[in-house]
């Protein structure tokens, strides 16, 4: 696999997570004044899909400076 195609698939994988991560906030929005406990695990998912956009997001940006090298 190439930079340039990895750094496609850490771009699209961003992207899921993203779409994931703000559907379980709006999830959690939509509930109301429901389960404590369940609202907090979903809050607790969303906070690890944030932990994961964050990580990738590093290894986007080193993809990113790899491929700027690697062409410049």
């Amino acid at each position: 696999m190439t930079i340039k195609d990895e750094l496609q698939q850490v771009d699209d994988d961003l992207a899921k997570l993203r779409q994931t991560a703000l559907e379980l906030r709006e999830q959690i929005g939509d509930m109301g004044a429901t389960d404590q406990v369940e609202r907090s695990q979903l809050l607790e998912m969303a906070d690890g899909q944030d932990r994961l956009i964050v990580e990738l997001q590093g290894r986007r940006d080193d993809l990113a400076r790899r491929l700027q090298q690697e062409t410049g």
